[in-house]
């Protein structure tokens, strides 16, 4: 029992050789809710993916009207049981539109995940070149970097999207311009974790050695200094996600982010302020894939966090090691 305790403790216990990648998989392996969390996600892009598939089987599309099946004089109550449910709309219709709800809910999880996923690719591109050229740079670039990170930083996130999305056409397709808007104005956090990192690395022997060696700053970022950031920034990113799924779902709500009749997670909400008294599914099912979302993805981000992390998962192992030796 001893000797298996050491070697829970020590850490870096690994097979020798091992590559960081298979570091990385072991580490993530020892952490269940970070694997449960994975496959959540995994089959929620599988269903982002397969949303034309999937509303195929159905035989409906999300952006179709159908104003037979709702109800004119009583203000577009759907007709039928429960919101409309029928063996052609396995989850009702929404009021006054018609549009089937399962085709809005499925096309919805594309729209909400890649906006977020491509405003958590500005924010990294972005954040990633400024803070590398802060840490990289003299004490003058340097300064004005920080300070003009600093004032990014410093913005309501939320005001100064409702403010640029509500003053650009809406002739300009939506989901782009909300991924965009976001990325361009919430960098500012990811550039201060680089330009940190940045300054540690540099000061290190072998980068030393590469500039004595001729190598100019921008090989020396691109072959010393981005392998050492790209922990602290994967597990960063894979925090974003989540982050930006929220304030998409909320710009939309507000109804300045992604317009009928496209789909989206937040516009669903929205369109169910009203009607769901009448129908719950109006509400619980965007709200419920909200929360699954969001839960499963910054789980899966600690995740990714801990196992990037060797001192995290030394402490990690450690615990269990100890609590296998109380129980026995």
């Amino acid at each position: 029992m001893t000797e298996a305790v050491l070697a829970v403790e020590a850490p870096g216990a690994s097979a020798p050789g091992a590559s960081g990648a298979r570091q990385f998989w072991r580490r993530l392996r020892t952490q269940r809710a970070a694997l449960v969390a994975a496959v959540v996600v995994a089959l929620l892009v599988l269903v982002a993916l397969a949303a034309p598939l999937l509303t195929a089987v159905e035989g409906q599309d999300p952006t179709t009207y159908h104003p037979s099946l709702v109800d004119s004089a009583r203000g577009g109550v759907p007709i039928g049981s429960f919101g409309g449910i029928s063996g052609d709309h396995w989850l009702g219709v929404e009021p006054q539109t018609g549009r089937d709800l399962f085709a809005r809910l499925v096309y919805g999880a594309r729209v909400s995940l890649g906006v977020a996923l491509a405003a958590t690719v500005v924010q990294v591109l972005i954040g990633v070149v400024v803070g590398v050229a802060a840490g990289l740079g003299s004490r003058l670039v340097d300064q004005l970097l920080s300070r003009f990170t600093d004032v990014i930083v410093a913005m309501p996130l939320m005001i100064m999207a409702l403010a640029l999305l509500a003053i650009v056409p809406s002739s300009f397709p939506r989901p782009v311009l909300v991924a965009l808007v976001i990325g361009l104005i919430a960098w500012g956090s990811i550039a201060k974790i680089v330009r940190a990192q940045t300054l540690t690395l540099k000061g290190l022997d072998y980068v030393a050695a590469a500039r004595l060696s001729g190598w100019g700053t921008w090989r020396i970022a691109r072959r010393e200094l981005l392998p050492g950031i790209a922990a602290p920034v994967i597990t960063y990113a894979a925090l974003l996600v989540p982050t930006n799924i929220t304030v998409e779902a909320a710009l939309s709500f507000l109804g300045v982010g992604v317009k009928p009749p496209t789909p989206s997670w937040g516009q669903m909400l929205t369109a169910a302020d009203v009607w769901y008294q009448a129908a719950p599914q109006y509400l619980l099912l965007p709200a419920g894939a909200l929360f699954v979302t969001v839960l499963a993805l910054t789980v899966l981000g600690d995740g990714v966090r801990t196992a990037l992390d060797p001192r995290a998962a030394s402490r990690l192992r450690v615990g269990t090691g100890r609590k296998r030796e109380a129980k026995a």
